[in-house]
């Protein structure tokens, strides 16, 4: 039997970035946004897709890091930490407004861009 979960789309490699224009990289993927958030309290959805005994949890806790396969959360109540995989990971929810991590765009490219508006 094989071990592991088992994916029904494919898994894409989060954290590789995307080369824009002027040599600048964007950097809008899950771990830095979760990155840009650390500190802050939210509830973490999360499927394991063939596993009859939890195939849906839901944590809350504070983001202590994220790297390119996971998180660390530690619930603000118990202290208790977790390390969970993003592989699993469906959606956050904040209380609070969300920082993300937004790329200047060159002034050749606003100003082409608002020309074709």
């Amino acid at each position: 039997m094989p071990s592991g979960p088992a994916y029904a789309t494919p898994v894409v490699p989060m954290g590789t970035g995307q080369q824009l224009f002027m040599g600048r990289v964007e950097e809008s993927f899950i771990e830095n946004i979760l990155r840009y958030n650390k500190g802050k309290v939210g509830t973490f959805y999360f499927t394991y897709q063939g596993n009859s005994e939890w195939n849906a949890m839901v944590y809350q806790g504070r983001i202590e890091t994220a790297g390119r396969d996971h998180i660390i959360i530690s619930d603000p109540v118990s202290g208790k930490r977790y390390l969970l995989m993003m592989a699993n990971l469906d959606w956050v929810e904040f209380d609070e407004r969300i920082n993300y991590p937004h790329t200047e765009i060159s002034p050749e490219i606003q100003a082409s861009m608002e020309v074709s508006e």
